[in-house]
């Protein structure tokens, strides 16, 4: 199985960044252990604050058959990126979009997803365990 997790802005600074909603653990650490935790699972990581980027990358694995799925939190672009939304519409690897923190119960601008219509499914409010419930749905 081989998994892509693509993260978008600001979550580079994830365990520096408003520790009281996205926690005080990096995501390079967090993520170390996701990957140690599930070995026989072949990770790749892409961070981007860029959106052109991040369409770049979907666009580029989008139709490799050798990739199970793209996990992917596209921060803000989550509720702007009618683009982002595109690209997943566009590609035939399944796309499980993710968040860290429940957005439902943030400001109202987060409450609506651009992407979420062309995902395969959402997780969303778990803290970085989002990712691993993200990895587990493409295990089952």
């Amino acid at each position: 199985m081989n998994l892509l997790i693509i993260n978008g802005p600001n979550l580079n600074l994830v365990g520096r960044r408003e520790p009281g909603i996205y926690g005080d653990k990096s995501i390079d650490s967090y993520l170390e252990s996701l990957y140690h935790r599930y070995s026989e699972i072949s990770f790749e990581y892409f961070q981007s604050n860029h959106e052109g980027s991040i369409i770049d990358k979907l666009h580029e694995v989008g139709f490799n058959t050798g990739l199970t799925g793209i996990i992917l939190n596209a921060g803000a672009y989550t509720h702007t990126s009618l683009a982002i939304a595109d690209a997943i519409a566009a590609i035939n690897v399944p796309v499980v979009e993710v968040h860290i923190s429940n957005v439902h119960a943030r400001e109202e601008i987060r409450h609506h997803s651009m992407i979420s219509p062309v995902c395969r499914g959402v997780i969303a409010g778990f803290g970085l365990d989002s990712y691993r419930l993200a990895v587990e749905s493409f295990i089952k």
